[in-house]
């Protein structure tokens, strides 16, 4: 049999070209297997929970509260299908482990990308793999966003109107491309089908292209090693060979994982969609994304309010802080190969010590990300007294620039000081050596 499919599939030119690949072994190379996971976990469960889901906003009786003949309480069946998903058994269950399984896939995949920066593994010839992770880092958190809009109560009725009116504030073509991309004008009767088309079809479908396109440079290009490999075999992978002792690694990684998470989800709730009760008119206060899109809601929150008119076009501040910035922000992140000028390939992971200013700026750039993550809860910093109405916006705008600022400072200093003792136990120890002959 196996000389039989070899002579068909060559099998065996299959195992030696690519199964008996070597792969280094690292606990900080396990960040993107993570991220795998997660997406592979995700889509598993999403088809579970496409089975019982109902893609519609047209209103059907509530059979948990159905109310009187002469007045039924009618609720969209898009929202009655999540409470039947929650009253099913396990369906509780499956929806917290895609939600969570949703959070860590981009929290490990942001955790992955610090790595790949701090260690300059997005040098020479892996740019494209860079930008490639950037697009999926994207395209994940859309992927997310559209996902707790699926549920359709009060809470993601709120939230998707905030995502129509970001998008229909485009100059020039805003509106048109809000109904483009939400079925009409909100609340139209295509919106869920059309969130539910992107959620389960066209995202997940760029995710896996991407993430294929991601893995296949990574084979060929290989991953950049520790530095004790230089020593060991310069230029050489060093590790294990991936079908005998990789891949049992990672289908252990990926159980142990995945059990972790299924223990998490057992005890930690996820969004109730029976306390936010079905789209009303009613709002709700201090509505928050997640915890990777709330920088861009910190910035929405502390722009100054402004429009303008440019050739017939309305550019206003939910425009600026929404799109503009965030643009500007993913936009640096892109171009962060661009700042290498280095010629030669890069095959070993470097000391980010050993690269201060690279290493200030990461710190510096995460610090600004967290201060503009704290001013999403301007409102509640007001009310528990540490601003005020009149000086929160100044107060989180300076911290925006000054704990950057102070943060790149502050490393670049230590870093200095690193160097410092390193030089002198340099010194100490050729003194030593010089003593001893």
């Amino acid at each position: 049999m196996n000389q039989w499919l070899d002579d068909r599939l060559h099998i065996s030119r299959l195992n030696d070209k690519f199964l008996r690949k070597a792969f280094p072994v690292h606990h900080s190379f396990f960040l993107g297997e993570i991220t795998l996971f997660s997406l592979i976990v995700l889509i598993i469960t999403g088809i579970l929970l496409a089975l019982a889901y109902e893609p519609s906003n047209s209103l059907v009786v509530n059979s948990f509260d159905p109310g009187t003949a002469t007045k039924p309480n009618l609720v969209p069946a898009a929202y009655h299908s999540a409470l039947k998903i929650n009253a099913m058994p396990f369906g509780d269950m499956l929806r917290r482990l895609h939600h969570w399984m949703a959070n860590i896939m981009v929290a490990a995949a942001v955790i992955h990308m610090m790595r790949i920066y701090f260690t300059g593994a997005f040098k020479k010839p892996r740019e494209i793999n860079w930008w490639i992770g950037m697009l999926l880092m994207i395209f994940a958190a859309l992927t997310a966003v559209t996902g707790y809009i699926l549920p359709y109560d009060n809470y993601a009725y709120n939230t998707v109107k905030v995502v129509y009116a970001i998008t229909a504030s485009i100059p020039w073509v805003g509106d048109w491309v809000a109904q483009a991309a939400f079925a009409g004008k909100f609340p139209g009767d295509g919106i869920i089908p059309r969130i539910y088309g992107y959620h389960i079809m066209l995202l997940p479908g760029i995710l896996l292209a991407l993430t294929g396109a991601h893995m296949l440079i990574m084979i060929k290009q290989k991953h950049t090693q520790p530095q004790y490999a230089k020593r060991l075999a310069y230029k050489k992978i060093v590790g294990v060979p991936l079908i005998t002792q990789q891949t049992p690694i990672m289908l252990i990684l990926a159980l142990m994982f995945t059990g972790l998470v299924m223990l998490f989800a057992a005890f930690v709730p996820v969004h109730p969609v029976e306390f936010f009760g079905p789209p009303s008119t009613t709002p709700i206060n201090n509505i928050k994304p997640d915890w990777y899109l709330l920088w861009v809601f910190g910035a929405l929150a502390i722009i100054p309010s402004f429009e303008f008119h440019l050739f017939g076009g309305l550019i206003g501040a939910e425009f600026v802080g929404a799109l503009v910035l965030p643009g500007i922000v993913m936009g640096v992140m892109f171009a962060v190969p661009m700042f290498d000028r280095t010629d030669e390939n890069q095959y070993y992971a470097e000391n980010p010590t050993n690269h201060p200013v690279r290493l200030a700026a990461g710190v510096a750039f995460m610090a600004m990300m967290i201060v503009l993550s704290v001013a999403g809860y301007k409102p509640e910093l007001i009310s528990a007294g540490l601003l005020t109405t009149g000086n929160a916006n100044a107060i989180l705008w300076i911290l925006t620039f000054i704990v950057p600022a102070v943060s790149y400072f502050a490393v670049i200093g230590i870093v200095r000081g690193i160097r410092a003792l390193r030089e002198a136990d340099e010194r100490d120890a050729l003194a030593h050596a010089h003593a001893d002959d």
